[in-house]
Parts: structure tokens; sequence; C-alpha cells
């Protein structure tokens, strides 16, 4: 038989340097390649050609979370180097776990950023990865 449920929010684990993030909010992640269209003869491309790949995302959480990454990284979280694992799906209910890992991310900004009548500071991190691996 086969399942055709969406996985929801609520779905979703993402333990970052080993460590769960309770106060996670959101998180992004994508894979590219550079890919160039190649010509001889005529106009019209005769072979599409591979270039570069690159992998980047940003995962966006609670403020003390921030705190907590920012006491790893010694006052900044730009000099971390960490693994993420994000699983999808929750077993119990008889899903079937997804699990993608990210590996070398690295952070490319430290802000934050709150306004008048927030509730909760939350905070988007964006970064840069070696490779991003999809497993079942």
């Amino acid at each position: 038989m086969f399942d055709t449920r969406q996985y929801e929010y609520a779905d979703i684990t993402v333990a970052l340097g080993g460590r769960i993030i309770t106060g996670l909010r959101g998180v992004k992640y994508n894979s590219k390649q550079e890919k160039e269209a190649v010509y001889g003869k005529g106009n019209e491309p005769m072979h599409i050609q591979k270039g570069n790949k690159s992998y980047e995302g940003e995962i966006s959480m609670l403020q003390s979370e921030l705190e907590t990454l920012r006491l790893a990284g010694k006052g900044s979280v730009l000099g971390l180097r960490l693994d993420a694992v994000v699983a999808y799906g929750n077993p119990s209910k008889g899903d079937v776990l997804i699990v993608d890992k990210i590996r070398g991310i690295e952070f490319t900004e430290d802000a934050k950023e709150m306004k008048q009548g927030d509730k909760f500071m939350e905070v988007t991190l964006p970064f840069i990865c070696l490779r991003i691996e999809n497993q079942k």
C-alpha cells in the first residue's frame, strides 16, 4: 500500500552539532550546480556541461537557541563548524523516516532583530556547507 501522507512541521526534528534544537522556527537548505549549454556548429545547444556544486541554507530559531550556539562559539557563531541532521516523520505514527545530513555548516551572519510588539525574538542564521546528503 502506498502512503501519501504529507509531513507536518510537527514531524520535523533538527539536531545541530549533536543537540536537538527545541526552539526551531524553520529550516531551509538547497543544492546548486553550475550548468551551461555548449554550442558548436549552428544555433542549437549540443550538450550541457556541469560545473561546481554549492550548498547553502538558513535556520531560524528562538533567541535562546542562538545564545547557546554563541556560548559554544565563544561569543559568536561565525567561527563554528557544525553538522546537522534533519529528520522528517514520526515512526511511532508509522511514518517512513526521511533523514538529511548537512555536513560542515558555517554561518555567514550573526544578527539579532526585534521590533515593537514582538513577543519573542526569532533569529535567522544563513549558512553555507560542504554537502547535503539525502537518505532514507
